[in-house]
Formats: C-alpha cells, sequence, structure tokens
C-alpha cells in the first residue's frame, strides 16, 4: 500500500514478466507476441548423454538480460512524480473540515545550516558540560551519513538499520565511523533478529528494558552523527568508557541545544541563514482558508520563534489563517496527559493565569492537553487531518486512540524518488528482481556445475544489491527499504499516516474534494495470478503532473 510497494509492483512486473517468458523456455519477446530463439530444455550433446548444464543456464540468463534491456525504455516513460501525494488508507478531502499542522519540518523547512549548528552546540556542551576530552572538537557534521529511522543499540553501542520484521540488514551496522563485519554482528546478536523486548518502546525510545532507540526526528540526525563520532574516538584512541553514560550525555546535550535555547537564538538572528522560504507554505493555507477549511496549530516550540518563521514564510498576519494555535505543547505528553490545562499568552508573552473556557482565534495558547481541546473545539474524528514529521510524536497517538487523519511530511521522499526515477537506478532494480527470479526457478539444478553458475548468480545479485544501497546512502541506504523488505520505519509510517507526502506544497496538486486510493499490491500468495500482467493501476506519475 505504500510508495516503494507500488514501486515494486509497477516497475517489477515487466521484469517478472520477462523472467517467467525466459523460463518457460523463451526470451521475453514472446510474451509480446513474437517468435522468440534459444531452447526451451537444457541442450544435449548427443542421445544417452549429461545436458550441457552451464551453457543451458547461461543462455538462460542472457535471454532474461536482453528481455530487461527492452523493458528499460517502457519504464522510463512512466517516471514518479516526486510532488505526488501517496496512500496507506482510502481517504476523501471531501470529509476534512479541519486541518492541523505541526510546525518544524511540516510548515517550516530548515537548510543544512542548522543539523551543523545543532552538531557543534551539543558538541561542545560535552567538552564544556561533561567533561569529554576537547579533541572531540576536531569531528565536524557530515550530512551524508546517518539517515532517519536508523536503531541505536545503547549498550553495545553500534547504529543499524532494521527491517519491518526485526531483522538487521547486514552491510548497515556502525561502531563509531566503521562498519562492522558482519560475522561479528551474527555473533553480538545471534543471528540478524532483534527480539521484540530489545526493540525500542512505542515511541521509539530506550526504556523499561528495551535496549535500542529508534531515531525518527528529522532533528536526530546531529545526534546520530555525534553519537557515532564521540565512539570512534573513545574506540582509536583506545579509551575504557560505559556506551550508556556516552548515550545519555549526548541525548542530554543534543536536548538542551533546544531548552536552553541556543537553536533557537540562532535561528531567530539569522532567519534567511536556517529557514527555506517558501511562498508554497502560504499558498497552502490561503487554499485550505478560501475554501473554508478550519486550521490549528500544535507545535512543542516556543512562542517567540513560532512567530518569527510564521511571519517569514507566511506574513505578519499568519494568525489570522490559524483558528487556535498551541505552542510548547509537549507532544506526545500533549495528546495523553489529562491533567495540563492550557494557559494564555498575550502580546509580550507572558503568561496568564485565567480560565480558559474557549480557545479563541487571534491568541496563542501553551501547554494543555488533547482532551480539553476536543471539549472547547468539539473538533473530533475523521474529518480532522492532522500533519506532522514525526511518525511516533505527531500521529501515532492520534490515528489509534482519537480517530484523526493523519498525514506524514517526509521531506526524503522527493530525493528518492529523483534517483528512483534514474537510468541507472531502473536499469539495476529491473535486472535485478529478473535475476532474483533466474535464481528462485534454476535453484531446482542441483549438479556441481549448475550449483557452480548459480554461485556466480549470487555474487552478482549481492554486489546489485550493494549498489542500490550506495544510491541513496552509502552507509545505510534507502530510508523506505533494507535488500528486500519495507524498514522498520516504513511499517511504522503505514501504520501511523493515512497519507504522505514530501512537503505540504503538494497538496497544491490536488483539489479539496480528492479521494486519495491506496495502490493495491500483489500479497504473496496473489502473486502468481496476476504477476505476469501488466499493472491495471497507475502510480502517481510524472509526465500526467507535466500534462496538468
Amino acid at each position: 500500500r505504500t510508495m516503494a510497494a507500488a514501486v515494486v509492483v509497477a516497475r517489477g512486473a515487466g521484469a517478472r514478466a520477462a523472467t517467467a517468458a525466459t523460463l518457460r523456455g523463451g526470451c521475453g519477446t514472446a510474451a509480446r507476441g513474437r517468435p522468440c530463439v534459444g531452447p526451451a530444455r537444457p541442450l544435449c550433446a548427443a542421445p544417452g548423454t549429461a545436458p550441457d548444464m552451464k551453457r543451458y543456464l547461461w543462455e538462460r540468463y542472457r535471454e532474461a538480460k536482453r528481455s530487461t534491456e527492452e523493458l528499460v525504455p517502457s519504464i522510463m516513460s512512466n517516471l514518479l512524480n516526486p510532488d505526488a501525494i501517496f496512500s496507506n488508507n482510502e481517504m476523501s478531502l471531501s470529509d476534512i473540515e479541519i486541518y492541523g499542522f505541526d510546525y518544524d519540518y511540516t510548515l517550516v523547512f530548515y537548510s543544512k545550516h542548522l543539523h551543523t549548528l545543532i552538531f557543534n552546540a551539543a558538541r561542545d556542551l560535552l567538552i564544556n558540560e561533561h567533561r569529554y576530552p576537547a579533541e572531540i572538537r576536531k569531528y565536524e557534521y557530515d550530512p551524508n551519513f546517518a539517515i532517519r529511522g536508523l536503531h541505536y543499540d545503547v549498550q553495545r553501542a553500534v547504529l543499524m538499520k532494521i527491517d519491518a520484521f526485526h531483522y538487521i540488514q547486514l552491510g548497515t551496522v556502525y561502531r563509531g565511523l566503521s562498519v562492522v563485519p558482519d560475522e561479528e554482528v551474527i555473533e553480538m546478536y545471534e543471528g540478524s533478529h532483534v527480539p521484540l523486548e530489545q526493540m525500542s518502546d512505542f515511541y521509539g525510545k530506550s526504556s523499561h528494558g528495551n535496549t535500542m532507540k529508534q531515531f525518527m526526528d528529522i532533528f536526530s540526525l546531529p545526534e546520530m552523527t555525534l553519537l557515532s563520532c564521540v565512539n570512534e574516538y573513545f574506540l582509536k584512541n583506545n579509551i575504557d568508557y560505559e556506551p550508556v553514560h556516552l548515550y545519555k550525555d549526548v541525548k542530554d546535550s543534543i536536548r538542551d541545544v533546544h531548552i536552553k535555547g541556543i537553536m533557537y537564538r540562532a535561528i531567530e538572528a539569522d532567519i534567511e541563514k536556517y529557514i527555506c522560504y517558501a511562498e508554497q507554505t502560504r499558498a497552502v493555507l490561503a487554499k485550505l482558508a478560501d475554501h473554508g477549511k478550519k486550521m490549528f496549530l500544535i507545535t512543542n516550540s516556543p512562542s517567540s520563534f513560532v512567530d518569527k518563521g510564521m511571519s517569514y514564510i507566511v506574513g505578519k498576519d499568519w494568525r489570522d489563517l490559524f483558528d487556535v494555535v498551541i505552542v510548547q505543547a509537549e507532544k506526545p505528553n500533549f495528546f495523553n496527559d489529562k491533567r495540563r490545562p492550557f494557559r494564555k499568552m498575550n502580546e509580550k508573552g507572558v503568561l496568564l493565569w485565567d480560565k480558559i473556557h474557549k480557545l479563541q482565534k487571534g491568541q496563542i495558547y501553551k501547554q494543555g492537553n488533547l482532551y480539553e481541546f476536543l471539549k472547547l473545539t468539539g473538533w473530533r474524528g475523521s474529518r480532522v487531518l492532522y500533519f506532522g514529521d514525526h511518525i511516533y510524536s505527531d500521529l501515532a497517538d492520534l490515528t489509534l486512540k482519537h480517530g484523526w487523519r493523519t498525514g506524514a511530511i517526509i521531506p526524503e521522499l522527493r530525493s528518492e524518488l529523483k534517483i528512483m526515477n534514474t537510468e541507472q537506478y531502473i536499469q539495476t532494480m529491473t535486472w535485478l528482481q529478473t535475476l532474483t527470479g533466474l535464481l528462485e526457478q534454476m535453484q531446482v539444478h542441483r549438479d556441481a556445475e549448475s550449483q557452480l553458475v548459480l554461485q556466480e548468480w549470487k555474487k552478482e545479485r549481492k554486489e546489485m544489491r550493494e549498489m542500490t544501497k550506495s544510491f541513496f546512502n552509502a552507509q545505510f541506504g534507502s530510508l523506505f527499504r533494507t535488500d528486500q523488505n519495507p524498514t522498520y520505519f516504513l511499517r511504522r509510517l503505514s501504520r501511523f499516516a493515512d497519507i504522505y507526502m514530501a512537503s505540504l506544497s503538494c497538496l497544491l496538486n490536488y483539489d479539496v474534494s480528492h479521494t486519495f486510493y491506496p495502490r493495491r499490491t500483489p500479497l504473496q500468495h496473489e502473486l502468481p495470478a496476476w504477476s505476469e500482467r501488466p499493472p491495471t493501476f497507475r502510480t502517481p506519475l510524472l509526465q500526467e503532473a507535466q500534462a496538468k
């Protein structure tokens, strides 16, 4: 039901058809009504002699390769649209009356300078307040090291990517800045599976005996990199240290960059450097307002910080667009803790003590809780759609406990789709799936000669998998996939987000009454029935958007 699954089906159906046609004894052209050449059965040198299996298997390989190459141009004519909205669950915007938004990385996007700022500030806090060696100051932030959704084993001090079934993707386990050999990983975890009791808790945290922490926040990218750099320093210098203490100290330093106002003050002082101006944010809000939609903002950021940012990207009158504005909400506690009342703030940011009987337009409120919010507004159920970038803190409780519809903002989606639209990626993935089909079917040949050929194919498949990983990130690959499975990140995204997109600006491509339909992707037991047919649906495609 996800973008990644839809892409596999749309682009994989052709590869499977080519493989199936080849395995039936054709070159793939027969599937398109043209005669094929090549042997349908293993060749025999003479009656009564053993078939030449090596020649037979390599002929099948070459025929599949030719068929795959013929498919690529047709796939290139159906490129995916990076500005599309993808659906996990059917939802009609005509049912949505109220739109809610997070602030950071939802309404506002930040430049690459922000993560460098957070990394440097937290690194300096480690040195100045936690008495870490001053030599760690030599480490600088690398924006290309980590990706979101990774797990960190707090006790073993290793960072890794885990799939939807709790299996570690070998080759993506890092201690410090160095990859951990597969053999060591398997010995460490007695295989590559992480038991449920060791996984992170519901919100991705390492608590209540869970030894894993999942980094789901975009702001966590500097945290992962800083953890890895300090680990690297200790390891390279043979310094004995306690990994649990290191994790806590780095976490506290990153937290202090936020709560001590270091990040907020730096952004407010040079807003043009850190905030990516986007007039489309105002266009989205204006479009919804013109159609009579109510809107609200719930953010963990402080009032003055939000006001300056929104004034920059939307205009001084930004509050006129929102019916309710709530700051320093302390999500996800906001969605669960019934005890905290709202407090009104005046224009100078001073907290008032009067009891709140109504949430008024134009006012700014601090803290509060969702239960009081629902009582004061009456905005309940599936007529509310809330957008956020953090799958746990922003979306999980809303969809599971309160029945709101949810939209995930995934900025990485746009860059990944652009990579997936390249000819090199399409060629590699189409051949990878075809070769996998060949291996699956030809494994029945157990003679020594055949097994040598199959081992060569497996080696090529492994090399191609490593290549496809490096298309996205040299260390950890795609945010959405391991070698063959969805990532744990995508599993949670599919569960907690009805729709997802690269940015709110994608809403401008759709009417306010548009219905989003999840793509029907085949279950494993459905594949034989229709895998050889061209897909009967179309994923959101680039040329269709350009035609509009």
